[in-house]
């Protein structure tokens, strides 16, 4: 895969600087996992993207990189979709039950719901009318992992070769995964979300040698999640800044864990 829009390659690993909406470095019907935490329309501060839109226009904008990623899955291909359960900044609205309707309404077939628990209640900041039945929030501190497939959730393209261990598939396979958010200091993102996510998706929803792309890839933890697990990795960021963050994480993964060499090589070359 070489085009204007590739700002990073190697054998295995490829990162794209362009908008997912009109990219046209991926071939239709190429992918057969995407994992991906797009934008929650939460008033982040991204270096690239506006995250305060009307609730009306995200769910718009959600609907069009839906439509363009469910292209580019294979007819056995699957989507594991990051999302909130709900949001109350700007007032209450249910995003993990909207985004899975109109993935159902684009197209994707709807296989469950793992239940992301973060444990950071504590880092709650308003409970609405404290001690009160006036106007209390409800706030959940997890976030959904939606997984959908394009037609058919029987896998049968790819190598056929399972790399998930018993405990890890006895585990994964309990709907309600715990454990910790990614610090975003660590990281330099203001959004990461742990290698560990992406991690369990890979292992539990793709074969070794499968093809993954995270079509919003911010700090690169799917890239880094794919190089660990012998699986092609294919992000695309709009933002080169995030782009570079992404490489130098794939660098340091190279350098410090052990990441075959022919990885090791190819980072240590120019672009």
């Amino acid at each position: 895969m070489r085009t204007n829009a590739v700002f990073f390659e190697t054998s295995t690993l490829t990162i794209i600087n362009e908008d997912v909406l009109t990219t046209r470095a991926i071939p239709d019907t190429t992918i057969d996992l995407i994992v991906t935490s797009p934008p929650y329309n939460v008033d982040i501060p991204y270096a690239s993207h506006h995250d305060e839109l009307s609730y009306a226009a995200y769910l718009e904008f959600s609907e069009a990189w839906l439509r363009r990623c469910l292209a580019f899955l294979k007819d056995d291909g699957r989507l594991c979709l990051n999302i909130p359960l709900d949001k109350n900044k700007g007032g209450q609205q249910s995003v993990g039950a909207d985004l899975t309707t109109i993935a159902r309404h684009v197209g994707y077939q709807y296989h469950a719901t793992i239940v992301w628990n973060e444990s950071n209640i504590s880092r709650r900041t308003a409970w609405g009318s404290w001690m009160s039945a006036s106007a209390p929030y409800v706030i959940a501190p997890v976030e959904l992992i939606v997984v959908l497939y394009k037609k058919h959730w029987k896998k049968t393209s790819g190598s056929r070769q399972s790399d998930i261990q018993r405990q890890e598939f006895l585990d994964w396979t309990n709907g309600v995964w715990s454990f910790s958010g990614e610090s975003k200091k660590r990281i330099g993102h203001p959004a990461p979300f742990p290698v560990e996510l992406p991690t369990r998706c890979i292992k539990l929803f793709s074969f070794v040698g499968d093809t993954v792309l995270d079509p919003f890839l911010g700090s690169g933890s799917t890239l880094v999640a794919a190089a660990r697990n012998n699986r092609r990795g294919i992000g695309i960021e709009i933002d080169s800044g995030y782009c570079e963050l992404a490489r130098r994480r794939l660098e340091h993964e190279a350098a410090g864990n052990g990441v075959e060499t022919e990885l090791v090589l190819d980072l240590e070359s120019p672009r």
